[in-house]
C-alpha cells in the first residue's frame, strides 16, 4: 500500500510537466501572454485589424555558441539596431519634451541581451558633451536630444564585462567635431579596455582576425566613424575603409563604395524607412526582408551581409530579424538555409 501512495503523487507530477510543456505554444502559434510562448520568444499581436496575437522570436541564436568562434570575425553576421539609442518612452535628461521619432523599443542593455550585436548610434557635440540625439542639420536640440553617449557606453560597458565572450560593434554617424571629444567619453566609459585597434583591422578586403583570438585578447568592441579625420587623430576606424553600407534598396549609400567592392571585407544592409512607423515594422520583418537579404547578396557580388540593422526589431509575425539573421549566418557558416542547420563539424573554414 505504501508504494502506491508514494507513486500516485509522482505520477501526478509527470503529468503536470508534461502537460505544462505541452502548452508551451510555438512561434506563430496564438498566444495571450508571453507565458504562454517558448523560451526566446514573446506574445505580439502583428496584425491587429484581423490577426490576435501569437509568439514571435524576441531573441537571437548566438552563431559562437552554437557552431563555434574559431572562424573571422566577417564570417559571422550580426543583428543590428538602427538607432539603437532613440528608445520609446526614454524620458527627457534636457528638461524639454522630446519632439522627434523614436526607432527601437528596448533599452540598449534588453537589446544586447536580446542578441543584438552591432548598435548604430548618432553623436553629437550638445551642452559641452557628447550625446545620443536626432538632429536637423547636423546640430542637436533640447527637443531632439536623447541622452549623454556616456549613459549608453556605460550599458555597453557593463555587457562586455558581464559577457566576456561577446563581441561588440559601434556604428557612428558622427557629429561631434570637439577634439578627442568621443575619445573622453570613451576613456570615461570604461570601454577602452576592450578597444579593437585600427593596427588589427585588415586592409584590401582580407579576413578579420578570429573571434576567438579577439575574444582571447580582450579586444571585443569595434568602433566605427564617419568623420574620416578620426581614423588619424582619434584611432576611430573611418567605417567606409571597411565597409560597404546599402541605402533602403541593394544599392550602395552615398558615401560607400558599391556594394560589390570586394576591397571592404564587411557588408551592412539596412532595412528600414526613413521614418520609422512601429505599425508597419511588424510586416517589414517578415518575407520582404528575407528577400531582401537575398537580393542585396547578388548586389554585394554574391556576399552575404555581416550586419542587419532594422528598427523596432523584436516585431515581426514569426521569426523576423531574428530568423533572417539566422539565413545569414547559415549561408556564411555552412551554406545552409538556417545557422541552426549547421554543426561544428561542417563549417567553411574558406566561403
Amino acid at each position: 500500500m505504501g508504494g502506491t501512495f508514494t507513486a500516485a503523487p509522482a505520477l501526478a507530477l509527470v503529468l503536470l510537466v508534461a502537460l505544462s510543456v505541452a502548452a508551451t505554444a510555438n512561434v506563430g502559434e496564438s498566444c495571450s501572454t508571453a507565458a504562454d510562448c517558448g523560451g526566446g520568444q514573446w506574445c505580439f499581436d502583428c496584425q491587429p485589424e484581423f490577426a490576435g496575437s501569437s509568439c514571435v522570436r524576441s531573441a537571437a541564436t548566438n552563431p559562437f555558441q552554437l557552431t563555434n568562434n574559431s572562424l573571422p570575425f566577417n564570417k559571422y553576421a550580426y543583428l543590428t539596431t538602427h538607432n539603437s539609442f532613440a528608445i520609446v518612452g526614454e524620458p527627457s535628461h534636457t528638461g524639454v519634451p522630446r519632439i522627434t521619432f523614436d526607432n527601437q523599443e528596448d533599452t540598449v542593455t534588453d537589446q544586447l541581451n536580446n542578441g543584438v550585436r552591432a548598435l548604430m548610434l548618432d553623436t553629437y557635440d550638445f551642452k559641452g558633451d557628447v550625446w545620443l540625439c536626432h538632429s536637423n542639420g547636423g546640430k542637436c536640440n533640447d527637443f531632439t536630444a536623447f541622452e549623454p553617449a556616456l549613459d549608453t557606453f556605460k550599458e555597453i560597458e557593463a555587457f562586455l564585462g558581464a559577457n566576456p565572450s561577446e563581441i561588440v560593434t559601434l556604428i557612428l554617424e558622427d557629429y561631434v567635431h570637439a577634439p578627442n571629444g568621443l575619445t573622453n567619453v570613451f576613456k570615461a566609459s570604461g570601454l577602452m579596455k576592450y578597444w579593437f585597434p585600427v593596427s588589427k583591422m585588415p586592409q584590401k578586403g582580407k579576413d578579420w582576425p578570429l573571434v576567438s583570438d579577439m575574444v582571447a585578447s580582450n579586444q571585443r568592441l569595434l568602433v566605427f566613424t564617419s568623420i574620416r579625420s578620426k581614423q588619424a587623430t582619434e584611432g576611430i576606424a573611418y567605417q567606409w575603409n571597411y565597409m560597404v553600407e546599402n541605402n533602403c534598396k541593394c544599392s550602395n549609400r552615398a558615401e560607400s563604395a558599391p556594394l560589390n567592392d570586394k576591397t571592404k571585407s564587411l557588408v551592412l544592409v539596412n532595412y528600414f524607412p526613413s521614418v520609422p512607423v512601429k505599425v508597419t515594422a511588424c510586416l517589414q520583418h517578415s518575407k520582404s526582408l528575407t528577400d531582401m537579404v537575398n537580393t542585396c547578396y547578388g548586389a554585394a557580388g554574391n556576399r552575404w551581409a555581416n550586419f542587419l540593422a532594422v528598427d523596432y526589431y523584436k516585431r515581426s509575425d514569426g521569426g523576423g530579424a531574428f530568423q533572417a539573421t539566422d539565413l545569414l549566418n547559415g549561408r556564411l557558416l555552412c551554406g545552409c538555409q538556417d545557422v541552426k542547420a549547421c554543426s561544428r563539424f561542417s563549417l567553411k573554414t574558406t566561403l
